[in-house]
């Protein structure tokens, strides 16, 4: 059994009932448990919209809801200032997220693989169908 964290845009794309996204997560639920990061929880809830509030948050509660911790902050802020470094700037949220995956071993999923170079990090891409 493996432990995953959807990624936000894996989390919109389920509330707004893509198939694909649907599928998906039917089978990963089946072969492990599904969590989110807090920040993921704060980023959706910004863009629910009116009507949508009680689905969103039904689905957000079953989900196990991961915090950033001070070693995942610690690790995230070395990845910015490596990356930085070497002329890329990355989002914080993205790097804070992948260093929770890290911190509880966990599989990201997200569509957004590009947005997480992180070669340690253990990364589920999906594709839009």
């Amino acid at each position: 059994m493996a432990d995953y964290l959807l990624d936000s845009d894996v989390i919109i794309w389920i509330l707004r009932g893509k198939p694909g996204a649907i599928d998906a997560i039917r089978d990963l639920r089946s072969h492990g448990t599904l969590g989110c990061s807090a920040l993921s929880v704060f980023e959706v809830e910004l863009g629910i919209k009116p009507g949508e509030e009680d689905r969103t948050r039904e689905f957000l509660r079953s989900l196990r809801c991961y915090a950033v911790d001070g070693q995942a902050a610690s690790r995230a802020a070395g990845w910015f200032r490596e990356y930085r470094r070497k002329g890329r700037t990355l989002d914080f949220m993205d790097l804070l997220i992948g260093a929770t995956c890290l911190r509880w071993n966990l599989t990201l999923v997200t569509y957004n693989p590009k947005d997480f170079p992180i070669p340690e990090l253990p990364l589920l891409p999906l594709r839009l169908r």
